[in-house]
Order: structure tokens, then sequence, then C-alpha cells
């Protein structure tokens, strides 16, 4: 079963006194880009973080989000008594040279305002902790892998209705092919004859020469090996875990026998077709794109 590119993934973890909320977001992308949206990640673990999504999920523009809610008071902030002292007697001083008397409830809600009067000491994440919202975030990349399967579901049914398409279109060209054989050739025998009587033709020669043209005409390989094809793109959206690329390769030779059938067919009902199958190959290959 195939997987779209596009998908979503979310996961929440509680620990320390703070909630967790990972999400990760993918697009589709040739490569494995990995756009680590948060401060979250300790510098020394993203390589390796990096590493393990890719294993997990293989290509796409994927970025990974990480909010933090505080659930629990910290106890880590103090106040800078050294700085508080010398602003106070600062503040004194100029209160004191304009002569203007001020309460100390007014001196204190002005302490409190001054730059840097209060420390956070921010606590560097542990291996314990790291290893807990590692988890989570493994766990986002399990949903996110969930959300593409069952976005790959929906477009491997688009693409096999558009396959179907091609067949049925494959199948009309097959019943137009004899009466063109009889139509190309009383075409050509039409052009002979009006040539005049004064001209000796060669019959041998000219019996030759037909069967190299309504060779040359002939469309038969391009409908086998178009039906392969088609048979060949569902086999591989069956068996292979990520057929993304495979599948592209297959949209390309598919093109490559319906511009050549389009080529060598001369006749209108066929080219109608033909233009029918062209339409639904770019439909195709427009939602390769965005398979795993």
């Amino acid at each position: 079963m195939i997987r779209s590119m596009t998908g979503y993934g979310k996961a929440e973890i509680s620990f320390s006194g703070k909630k967790f909320t990972v999400e990760i977001r993918s697009v589709n992308g040739k490569t494995a880009d990995i756009g680590l949206k948060t401060s979250q990640i300790p510098r020394e673990y993203e390589h390796e973080l990096r590493k393990n999504l890719i294993n997990k999920l293989q290509r796409g523009n994927i970025d990974l989000f990480i909010g933090v809610d505080q659930e629990v008071a910290e106890s880590g902030n103090t106040f800078n008594v050294v700085l508080i002292k010398q602003y106070y007697k600062e503040l004194q001083e100029v209160f004191r040279e304009i002569d203007q008397e001020v309460s100390s409830t007014e001196l204190a809600a002005a302490l409190l305002r001054m730059p840097e009067v209060r420390e956070v000491q921010k606590k560097e994440m542990d291996i314990h902790d790291w290893k807990v919202l590692e988890e989570c975030i493994y766990k986002a990349a399990d949903n996110l892998d969930v959300f593409r399967c069952r976005e790959g579901e929906r477009l491997g049914q688009d693409l096999l209705s558009h396959i179907d398409n091609i067949e049925n279109h494959l199948q009309k060209v097959e019943k137009l092919d004899p009466g063109r054989i009889v139509s190309v050739r009383k075409r050509l025998d039409d052009k002979l004859s009006g040539l005049g009587e004064d001209i000796t033709i060669d019959q041998n020669r000219l019996e030759q020469e037909l069967i190299y043209y309504l060779e040359k005409a002939d469309i038969s390989e391009e409908r086998v090996r178009l039906s392969q094809h088609c048979t060949y793109f569902r086999q591989t959206m069956d068996q292979e875990e990520y057929a993304g690329r495979k599948l592209n390769f297959i949209a390309q030779e598919m093109g490559r026998e319906i511009n050549t059938l389009g080529s060598k067919a001369a006749h209108a009902g066929m080219q109608q077709y033909v233009v029918m199958m062209k339409d639904e190959l770019e439909k195709i290959k427009e939602q390769v794109l965005n398979v795993l």
C-alpha cells in the first residue's frame, strides 16, 4: 500500500512541571528535509534525531514544532540582590537631588521594573528528560505515518481510476486498429490508381513497399508495452512500501508509448483516444509527485 508524503502528526507529554506538545507536518519533496522549528531540542542530540526521523519518514519537507506550557510554577527565579541595592542607592540620590519625596512602596515598584533585577535560572534538559521528550517526538512521527497511510489509500484509489481509464481507452484503440489498416491500404491504392495508365508499376515492388509501410504504422508493440506498464504500475502500488520514485519512472515510460502510438496512428478516432490517455497520464504524474 502506498503512502502520501503529505501528513500531520501530534503527541503530548508532561514532565518536570511542563506540558510538551509535539507537532510534525509534512509535504511532498524529492528528499528528506527535516526542519526543527524549536529550541527545546539540545544541540548534541539534533543529528541523531534527524537521522532517526529520516529513517522513519523517508522523504518530504518535514517541519517539527514543540510547544511548552508551564503547569507548575518554577522555583528557579531569584532576585539579583546586589543589583537591586545598587539601583536603590542611585534612585535615592536622584530623588534627593530633585527634592522629591517618594514612598517606599513607589520605590519598590520602580525597582521591580528595572532591567535584570530578576534572574531566571534556566534549567538544562538532562538525559532522562530528553529521552522522555524523544519518545514523544517519535510517537508524533508514528501518528504522521498513520495519517500518510490514510491519505495514501485515497491517493491510490485516485491513481487506479486513471489507470483504468487509460486501459479502457487502449481497448477502444485496439478495436479501431483493424479498420485503420484497411483504410490506410485503400488510401494508398486510390492514390496509385490516380497516377494514370501510362505509368508502369512493378507489383512485386509495390507489395514490398506497402508491407514495409504498414509495418512501420503497426502499433501492436506499443499497445502491448503500454498494457504491460499499466499492469506493472498496479503491481508496484501493491508490493512496494515506498513506491513514489518507481511509479514516476513507470509513468514516464507510459508517456513514451502513448506518444509513439499517437504519431503512428494516422487515424482521427485513435488520435482522440490518444489525447484522452495523455490527459489521464498527466493527472497520474501530478498525483505521483505526492507518493512516498
